[in-house]
């Protein structure tokens, strides 16, 4: 992901008292307590770092006011102004003499650092001359003190901590920043320390904590500071939207907001701001439409909407007065056509044009853009090849295009390009061969070229030319990718930080790596490289610190190396490969480890020294087996997701994995032989998403401290040895979609009376979407009121997702899964469908009939009630599941006619209602007549296709089956056959009693 940052950066002079006609009186020597007052601030930094030369002038006896960084008011020798900003010294606090300076008006001590001390809490309210203070990049720590809220003359302040973020390509990226943490200073409110600043012209808190003012904080800026010009507040995780109230600061001339969670729309008022010439807003949760005109404002430079995929909207006519500079709508939802207007912008030096929506042809007026610096564009809808005038854009440095649905070969006069740093050509539909001149680009840094089509051969040493090359990026294309490199040669290879070869065709472990010191991420995957991970590899990244490690899916059967890593991992992926022993851990720690589908035998030994900082670990599928070892209860505290599923672990749960677990999100331990009870503890802050201990040897009952689960979604207890009754206290959990409760010794009424209350039913379960409780012993009736509570199967939610899974680090996707019996077959969901809606409550002992509540559940996929002692006709309601794609009403006793409405489930493809007391004609319509005569057996009632006993009256078959609709006509028949004899009225009379 590639991220421009535009820093607003005003150097805010401030007039400095000084005496013009020095003839007119002598100029006065700096007082000795303001000298005094430097010297010790002085001391107090560690003069052996940052520059040397700062404090060389600053000597005892000597005139303070001619020091480097000081002036003075020479009318009373009073010091006014203090810059000591960028010199990069340290201190492990702020002096408080300083604060003897009564008279300063200017103030900088950006860019040294303090250690991660506070700002004193009192000393600030002393300087009350102050107009400008820059404490930005200082590393303080704390609250901002109420002392600064009393400079009432303060026209500037800057409190913030810069970033920027290092693109490695768009999946990595690093954000740097010079203080120890982020939000090292916070200001828990923003109303105060605002309120008497009234004169404030600009406010820069970037990176300062502002979350505890809520969405007020916009209204306490804009009633506050009537006289603000620059806004700049990114990092601050700020809320709610851009309030009306801020209309009212028209002199606003930059507006910097990234990196919040902003959201709303982006009004239109801000267009009538006549001097505003920076509209920073990316990276915020901004949606609906982006007012046109905002494009077409006359002073507006920069306008950066990018990382808001809910922001809608199209470009405009773009006027032949524009000033702007750096346009960016990536990752956006604006769409139509790129206009031919757009070289209209004279100026233009970045043009990020990232929105999947954009489509057409690229207008060739795009190639008058010579100042052109930056160039990204995307659009599903784009057609044609890459357009020839590119190479007129000499001026690039940056050229992307990327999720677009441009097609054919790159040109070779991209070569041209000579300034290009980064050429990214990424999932698109580009093919051919990749042009062997593209290693002319000698500059080049990163290249891009994964998810295409190109094909052919590629040996990785014709980018040996490119000696600036740090990212390179070949992966999932048609290519296969040959090492070629020996030893020497392969030490005049680039230094580069990102490799990534996934799916490339490779058999053996590039040799180009021996001499890669500085590699900070490597994806081989999908490959078929197998033996060991050779010795040298770890040699030479000894000590490093990688973010991305990447052997998945190919047939590695060997690490290379002991088990302790002698490297940093961020994401270590070894999946699905075939691994043996004890599995390698990082020394120095990892956030994302998956070593699952492998042949590990024992986890890590070191879980409470080398994974405390561990967010996802994944060993599914191996051969792990004993317990669980109680050493990994170090690591929950930082854990969000555990997944050992498919081994042979034994032994109880240990209880840390459910006691306190405010990170925890994912334990998955289903498919083993564990034992015992499940820990009934759980603390008040409970994060777990999805329990699934299916599969296992667990008894007792689910522990009712469960409740504190408030975001749990899936609850998978099935086949285990259970012994509880139904969970209807599990209805307070307001997230819970997925219950499991199947194969185990559940007992009782799936609705016992005891929750019907005088304030309603206590058994509502408001999300569920799968419940399976089959093969239990559940008894008694079906509970009607219980069917009409489950909204969530009547009504789909517009809000969805349309998978249930979860996000992690590196864009890892987790996705829930649930063992469930579907269409007759058993299976594991490894995608669930938000969409997918199903009950099973086969092999129990219900009775009664069905209720026609279930009629109302028009949401249901699949709906399984075999096995149990159902009596009574099938509810005609049933046709109105026209979602149905699976119906299972076998093993019961079920009497009377199949309704012939069942015949409109078009989606219907699995039915059975075999071995019941089913009369009558199969229903007949094309779609029935696809079920086989097994969907039928054990009814010997029944008759017609497919069934092999043909019906013995066809005036019978053609009676209508709905006895009221049809009664009077019946009755009519009956008394005319009055007149032709006793024998035809018997025959009438046995009609109608089959009829009723």
């Amino acid at each position: 992901m590639l991220l421009i940052l535009l820093q607003v950066q005003t150097m805010y002079m401030l007039p400095v008292k000084t005496n013009v006609n020095s003839s007119s009186a002598p100029l006065a020597p700096c007082l000795p307590d303001q000298a005094s007052a430097l010297l010790a601030l002085k001391h107090s930094f560690n003069t052996t770092n940052g520059d040397s030369t700062t404090f060389q002038s600053w000597v005892a006896g000597t005139d303070c006011c001619s020091w480097d960084g000081v002036r003075c008011d020479r009318r009373d020798g009073c010091v006014t102004y203090l810059d000591l900003g960028g010199r990069q010294l340290q201190s492990s606090g702020l002096e408080p003499a300083l604060f003897g300076l009564s008279s300063l008006n200017h103030l900088d001590l950006s860019g040294n650092d303090f250690n991660n001390s506070q700002i004193p809490a009192t000393g600030f309210e002393r300087l009350t001359e102050l107009r400008y203070l820059n404490l930005s990049n200082t590393n303080f720590a704390g609250s901002v003190p109420a002392g600064i809220s009393h400079l009432k003359n303060l026209v500037y302040l800057d409190l913030s901590t810069s970033f920027y973020v290092v693109d490695f390509d768009n999946e990595n990226h690093v954000m740097y920043y010079t203080s120890d943490s982020i939000w090292q200073l916070s200001v828990p409110k923003l109303d105060t320390l605002l309120a008497d600043l009234t004169n404030l012209e600009e406010l820069h808190l970037g990176m300062v904590d502002l979350s505890s003012n809520g969405p007020q904080w916009c209204d306490y800026v804009a009633r506050l500071s009537p006289k603000l010009q620059v806004l700049s507040l990114p990092y601050c995780s700020l809320s709610g939207s851009i309030c009306k109230s801020l209309s009212s600061l028209r002199s606003l001339r930059v507006i910097a907001l990234h990196y919040n969670h902003l959201s709303g729309s982006v009004p239109e008022f801000l267009a009538s701001f006549p001097n505003l010439t920076v509209l920073q807003l990316s990276t915020n949760k901004f949606e609906g439409w982006f007012p046109p005109i905002m494009f077409q404002h006359k002073v507006l430079q920069t306008v950066d909407l990018s990382e808001n995929p809910g922001i809608s909207g199209i470009l405009p006519t773009f006027p032949q007065t524009s000033s702007l500079e750096n346009l960016f709508v990536k990752s956006t939802n604006f769409s139509g056509t790129i206009p031919v207007s757009i070289n209209n912008l004279k100026s233009l030096k970045k043009l990020s044009l990232g929105a999947s929506g954009f489509s057409g042809i690229l207008p060739s007026s795009m190639g008058e853009l010579k100042s052109l610096e930056l160039l990204e564009v995307s659009g599903l809808q784009l057609v044609g090849s890459m357009p020839s005038w590119i190479s007129n854009l000499t001026s690039l440095t940056v050229l992307q295009f990327f999720y677009c649905g441009l097609s054919g070969p790159i040109p070779s006069s991209i070569a041209n390009l000579r300034e290009l740093t980064k050429l990214a050509l990424y999932n698109c539909n580009f093919s051919g061969k990749i042009p062997p001149q593209l290693s002319n680009l000698t500059r080049l840094q990163t290249l891009l070229l994964h998810s295409n089509n190109f094909a052919g051969t590629v040996q990785l040493s014709v980018f040996s030319k490119m000696q600036n090359l740090t990212v390179l990026n070949l992966s999932n294309n048609e290519l296969h990718v040959l090492d070629g490199e020996n030893s020497s040669s392969s030490m005049s290879f680039p230094k580069l930080e990102f490799l990534r070869l996934a799916s490339c065709r490779m058999s053996s472990f590039p040799e180009i790596l021996r001499h890669q010191g500085k590699i900070k991420g490597l994806d081989l995957s999908d490959n078929q490289i197998n033996g060991s991970i050779p010795t040298w590899a770890w040699e030479t990244w000894n000590g490093s610190h990688m973010f991305l490690l990447n052997i998945s899916h190919n047939m590695f059967s060997s690490i290379g190396s002991e088990p302790l890593l002698p490297v940093h991992i961020e994401y270590f992926d070894l999946s699905f490969n075939n691994l043996e022993g004890p599995m390698p851990i990082p020394r120095d720690g990892s956030v994302t480890l998956d070593y699952s589908s492998n042949q590990f035998s024992s986890m890590p030994l070191y879980f409470s020294k080398y994974l405390t900082g561990t967010s996802f670990f994944k060993a599914s599928r191996n051969s792990l087996s004993q317990n669980i070892p109680p050493s990994i209860c170090s690591a929950v505290s930082s854990l969000q997701l555990i997944d050992l599923s498919y081994n042979n672990l034994s032994g109880s749960i240990p209880s840390c994995l459910m006691e306190d677990v405010s990170a925890l999100q994912v334990l998955s331990l289903k498919a083993n032989n564990l034992f015992g009870e499940l820990p009934d503890n759980i603390k008040k802050g409970c994060a777990l998403e999805v329990l699934d201990f299916s599969g296992n040897l667990i008894q007792g009952k689910i522990p009712r401290s469960l409740a504190a689960c408030r975001n749990l979604e899936i609850l998978d207890i099935g086949s285990n040895q259970i012994s509880d009754s139904f969970p209807c206290w599990m209805s307070t959990l307001p997230k819970l979609q997925v219950l499991v409760l199947k194969s185990n010794k559940f007992t009782g009424q799936v609705l016992d009376p005891s929750y019907n209350t005088e304030d309603g039913n206590t058994c509502e379960f408001t999300e569920l979407r799968i419940v399976d409780i089959a093969s239990n012993n559940f008894s008694g009736p079906l509970p009607v009121g219980w069917f009409k509570m489950l909204k969530s199967m009547m009504i789909r939610s517009d809000n969805e997702t349309l998978v249930m899974e979860n996000q992690y680090y590196h864009g890892q996707t987790y996705h829930f899964t649930a063992a469930i019996t579907y269409k007759g077959n058993k299976m594991t969901i490894t995608k669930i469908l938000t969409t997918l809606v199903l009950i099973d409550i086969s092999n129990n002992a219900l009775y009664g009939t069905i209720p026609k509540a279930i009629g109302d559940l028009v949401l249901l996929h699949g709906l399984n009630m075999s096995h149990n002692a159902l009596g009574g006709s099938i509810p005609v309601q049933l046709s109105n599941l026209k979602n149905l794609e699976s119906l299972d009403l076998s093993s019961n006793e079920l009497y009377g006619e199949i309704p012939q409405e069942l015949a409109s489930l078009n989606f219907l493809s699995t039915l059975n209602l075999s071995y019941n007391m089913l009369s009558g004609r199969i229903p007949q319509s094309p779609h029935f007549s696809t079920f086989s005569n097994s969907s039928f057996l054990g009814n010997n009632g029944l008759c017609g296709p497919p069934m092999s006993n043909q019906c013995r009256n066809q005036s019978e078959i053609s009676l209508p089956y709905d006895s009221e609709k049809n009664s009077a006509d019946v009755l009519l028949f009956f008394f005319t056959a009055l007149g032709f004899g006793i024998s035809f009225s018997i025959t009438v009379i046995v009609i109608l009693g089959r009829q009723r």
